[in-house]
């Protein structure tokens, strides 16, 4: 039993080793392409030529461990809010070189509400929609486990600053815009200082003092803590109305306090 064990890790530790070897070739291959162009300097080795490879590496693994809950959970959302199963919304992610501005992509998560609609047509709000179930989903994490495959394919890190919304992006100021100079990630350094909870300036300042010191120790630490706040619960907002700062750009759209 335990040589059965020992030989699936070693299975699943090279498939997350080719895997990552890719990406870190078209990653050098990516930064041979735009060397002519203005980009973020890496802090430092590990942030240049460690960090992505560490990325895909775990994101793999942890794709293949965590399968038979990904399967599981997609079935439950098939038969709890219907189809689709997958819950995709574009955010913005690195600066583009060529454009910059930031590159919109694709997020996965695992739906958590229903389409339910008004007599008009419109869809209700989503503390009308959010279900039992989905609440579980947020409150476990579960509903963004499928955020790893964005880590594989490049839009996305393990830790990062979070990717918001497109409808953000101008009301960022000169230095907020820094927090995209990187890929986004499934946790970072606010998500692990209070999440959600936190005011709007204070989570955009941990997300542009993360992105002017990645270390690997430091990416460790949040790892760590993202775990542990995930397993006790803390700082998760399941229904998005009990989060009390509002939207950014109705706030700063506004003028109003934040």
């Amino acid at each position: 039993m335990i040589k059965k064990f020992f030989k699936l890790i070693k299975i699943i530790s090279f498939i997350s080793i080719c895997v990552a070897f890719v990406a870190f070739i078209f990653e050098r291959l990516d930064e041979k392409k735009y060397k002519n162009y203005k980009r973020h300097k890496p802090y430092g080795l590990y942030e240049q030529y460690i960090k992505r490879p560490i990325d895909v590496f775990l994101s793999t693994g942890a794709l293949i461990v965590f399968s038979p809950i990904l399967l599981v959970t997609a079935l439950l959302v098939r038969f709890k809010l219907g189809s689709p199963i997958l819950f995709t919304q574009n955010r913005p992610g690195r600066i583009d070189p060529c454009t910059n501005q930031p590159k919109i992509f694709k997020l996965f998560k695992f739906r958590t509400m229903t389409d339910k609609r008004d007599a008009d047509g419109n869809l209700l709000p989503d503390s009308e929609r959010l279900t039992p179930f989905g609440k579980k989903l947020r409150l476990t994490s579960l509903d963004e486990l499928p955020e790893l495959f964005n880590v594989i394919i490049g839009d996305m890190s393990l830790i990062g600053p979070r990717p918001l919304l497109v409808q953000y992006l101008p009301y960022y100021t000169d230095v907020e815009q820094h927090r995209h100079d990187v890929r986004p990630g499934l946790s970072g350094l606010a998500q692990v200082n209070g999440r959600n909870l936190v005011k709007w300036n204070q989570r955009l300042a941990y997300d542009v003092r993360y992105v002017n010191r990645i270390t690997f120790w430091d990416d460790i630490k949040i790892i760590l803590l993202t775990i542990k706040k995930v397993l006790i619960k803390e700082n998760v907002a399941a229904d998005t109305e009990s989060v009390d700062e509002g939207y950014l750009d109705q706030i700063r759209g506004n003028g109003l306090n934040e």
